[in-house]
């Protein structure tokens, strides 16, 4: 076995007996309720379910944003639910990448300069980070738009800056919240494929959280929410346990 498929088979990251509980008003509302799940590293994982099922508050729990009630979330052996903040965002930063819906990039910063910006924050000398903004961008297919503002580019284009961007630190783990939300069907497929190539390739975890049962078939595993409930975990067409 390689070390690559050897890498694959460890569990990265593993969700314990989580619960997130709300206060609204005098009630108090249950949002993840009994969530136990592990994700592998190299693992594409879609996080499937409708609006209010609960998958945007497990991203949360997932990328640190949150903190749970009840129950923890390692990522490899980071217990980041119990991590200060100050820690969780040396932790995000160092080991997490994310791609919006609304893509987030920083209107007044050109393409090479908005994917350049994580290593900005690690101390990376600017004529080295720029260097592999652009080899980024290139991949993307942004060659001829590297000078470009974000209002200058197309959502499909600013979708790839953004896509460059979270990648560009070699993260362990990429976040994408609902990333195709905004996107027509042909720059969806593009869009896709380009997120799991560079996973596959760097050997990183891809979480997609979506309500478009489309997306389910570019991912290795299904996890199903519904009313903050697990209703169904699929790994290549089988359930599979936590």
């Amino acid at each position: 076995m390689s070390e690559k498929q050897d890498s694959r088979s460890k569990p990265l990251i593993r969700v314990r007996d989580l619960r997130k509980v709300y206060a609204v008003g005098e009630e108090r509302v249950v949002a993840l309720d009994k969530i136990n799940l592990t994700i592998m590293q190299g693992e594409t994982c879609c996080i499937f379910g409708t609006s209010g099922s609960g998958k945007s508050t497990l991203l949360n729990q997932l990328a640190g944003m949150e903190k749970p009630s009840v129950g923890d979330v390692f990522i490899g052996n980071s217990a980041i639910s119990r991590m200060p903040e100050a820690d969780l965002a040396i932790f995000r930063q160092r080991y997490l990448g994310f791609i919006f819906q609304s893509y987030n990039l920083l209107p007044q910063l050109t393409a090479v300069e908005n994917v350049a910006l994580p290593l900005a924050f690690r101390g990376i000398e600017k004529h080295v980070r720029n260097r592999m903004a652009v080899e980024l961008l290139k991949r993307v297919g942004l060659r001829h738009r590297l000078t470009h503002y974000p209002g200058q580019m197309s959502g499909g284009q600013q979708q790839r800056v953004g896509i460059a961007r979270a990648f560009i630190n070699r993260p362990k783990v990429v976040f994408a919240d609902e990333p195709t939300g905004n996107l027509d069907t042909r720059t969806t497929g593009e869009v896709l494929h380009m997120m799991k190539e560079f996973a596959a390739e760097f050997n990183e975890t891809l979480i997609l959280v979506t309500h478009d049962p489309g997306i389910q078939t570019y991912a290795d595993r299904v996890v199903t929410l519904r009313d903050g409930v697990v209703i169904s975990n699929i790994k290549g067409g089988q359930p599979d346990e936590a």
